[in-house]
């Protein structure tokens, strides 16, 4: 079967607010009620393919083994990157990987933030390049283009060398406007997917030949990895000596034995604010209108309101892009949207922690979110999943009072051990030695009350820990 290999490391703010560093697109419900990782594992998931290998970042490896329960989908395995390093590294680490089993075995490359309208489609498209990878091929996927886009790269199609696959002529690197509209015009022109379909050992070997320095760090890495609660940490050493460069650079513009695969569905990478309103549903007006927000006399307008509490009404507006959420708010023309990434290195030298922060922080437990935060004081939403515990730990420097609002909770304060139900409440004095555990099988949520002189993350002293954590 093809083992599909979803990267999901990507930490892009070209869709901030929404999309952080801490919490990137590819975890966020952009389009539905699930995540685009959601719908990348579940668009890979089934006969003629294999479960998924997953690469990701340390900061997100909770998240995706959190996704994928809710998917009821098990993966290979989860690698950590140490540190993200482009999609080369990533690609020859996860090839590596699976040839350790099966160099033969087929591997898919897909980044997991792309939006397919027909995921049976694509995966029948992936079908068709089998025999090509089975022959020693490695497959690129192109896109009929819709329109003449300046912000992916393009790929230019050949002759057709086996059935319903065409030779690839050569990769072309984002063009102006003016050449966009030349090969859109074209129709040996498509855009580039970003997706690779081959054996494992031939990317292995497309590495030993065009970027050898990028394959000896990427197999030291794997060599020295550590096991750590499931997930395989890739060697840190060995990893920064790893060159940071993507998989087009590093060996596909060079290797000679690339070829194409066309799929005339729709799909788009969410590259931006504007990707995200051409991919939603929109009025007569072409505006594209989230629950708790409002269009009056708007013209094609994305108003997006990400929290009941807050109403977004856009009154008078034409091609403009509003989002809100608890902590911040995004008005930009939708042509200049692109700049939000310098937006975001504005606030982050500004020190304003929105630049990457999201407002709900995921924990290996569960998440919590941030109310009400003052000097003395700090309110939070603290969610714990079913069978879940926090660490046994302290505190030097605040005090806590926990009202439980959802599910049970099993709470130890020093030497007593107690079940809170809902509407039930304790208080932790300082130092006093303590946890918060799940013992049900539905989600338990309460709120968390902090008084003291320092509220800050780090005012923890932990004696256990089930995760391992220091």
């Amino acid at each position: 079967m093809i083992t599909p290999i979803l990267l999901c490391g990507g930490s892009g703010t070209r869709l901030w607010p929404l999309s952080r560093k801490s919490f990137p697109k590819q975890f966020g419900d952009i389009l539905g009620e699930e995540s685009l990782f959601q719908s990348s594992v579940r668009r890979f998931h089934g006969e003629g393919f294999s479960n998924p290998l997953i690469i990701t970042r340390n900061d997100f490896r909770f998240i995706v083994t959190e996704q994928l329960d809710a998917c009821g989908v098990t993966s290979l395995g989860v690698l950590i990157e140490p540190d993200g390093r482009n999609t080369g590294p990533a690609a020859v680490v996860s090839a590596l990987r699976v040839a350790q089993s099966d160099p033969e075995g087929l591997v898919l490359l897909v980044p997991s933030d792309h939006a397919i309208a027909d995921p049976g489609a694509f995966r029948a498209a992936v079908l068709r390049g089998r025999a090509a990878a089975d022959d020693g091929q490695i497959v690129t996927f192109g896109i009929q283009a819709s329109r003449a886009e300046t912000g992916y790269g393009w790929l230019e199609s050949g002759a057709e060398v086996y059935p319903d696959v065409q030779k690839l002529e050569r990769f072309i690197e984002k063009p102006d406007a003016e050449k966009a509209a030349k090969l859109f015009a074209d129709p040996r022109y498509l855009w580039n997917a970003g997706v690779f379909l081959a054996k494992a050992k031939v990317l292995v070997a497309a590495f030993a030949e065009f970027a050898p320095d990028m394959l000896a760090g990427a197999q030291k890495a794997l060599d020295n990895a550590t096991s750590d609660l499931g997930f395989t940490r890739l060697d840190p050493k060995a990893w920064a000596t790893v060159p940071d460069d993507s998989i087009d650079y590093a060996i596909m513009e060079k290797a000679k034995n690339v070829c194409m695969v066309r799929f005339v569905g729709h799909w788009s990478d969410l590259g931006g604010w504007e990707s995200v309103w051409q991919e939603s549903p929109r009025d007569s007006a072409g505006n594209a209108v989230s629950d708790h927000a409002y269009a009056l006399d708007c013209e094609n307008s994305l108003l997006r309101s990400e929290s009941g509490d807050i109403e977004l009404v856009g009154i008078g507006l034409n091609n403009i892009v509003a989002v809100a959420m608890h902590d911040a708010v995004m008005v930009a023309d939708m042509t200049n949207a692109q700049n939000v990434k310098q937006a975001v290195s504005i606030l982050k030298s500004r020190g304003s922690k929105q630049a990457e922060h999201f407002p709900r922080d995921h924990r290996p437990w569960g998440w919590y979110e941030t109310l009400i935060l003052s000097s003395r004081f700090q309110v939070k939403r603290i969610h714990v999943n079913p069978g879940a515990a926090l660490s046994l730990q302290s505190h030097v420097h605040r005090s806590e009072h926990w009202i439980v609002v959802a599910g049970t909770a099993k709470v130890t304060v020093d030497d007593k051990v107690q079940l809170l139900t809902e509407n039930q409440s304790v208080y932790i004095p300082l130092g006093a030695v303590h946890r918060m555990e799940n013992p049900g099988k539905v989600p338990m949520v309460l709120i968390e009350v902090q008084t003291g002189a320092y509220l800050g993350e780090d005012d923890i002293i932990r004696y256990e820990d089930i995760y391992a954590r220091s």
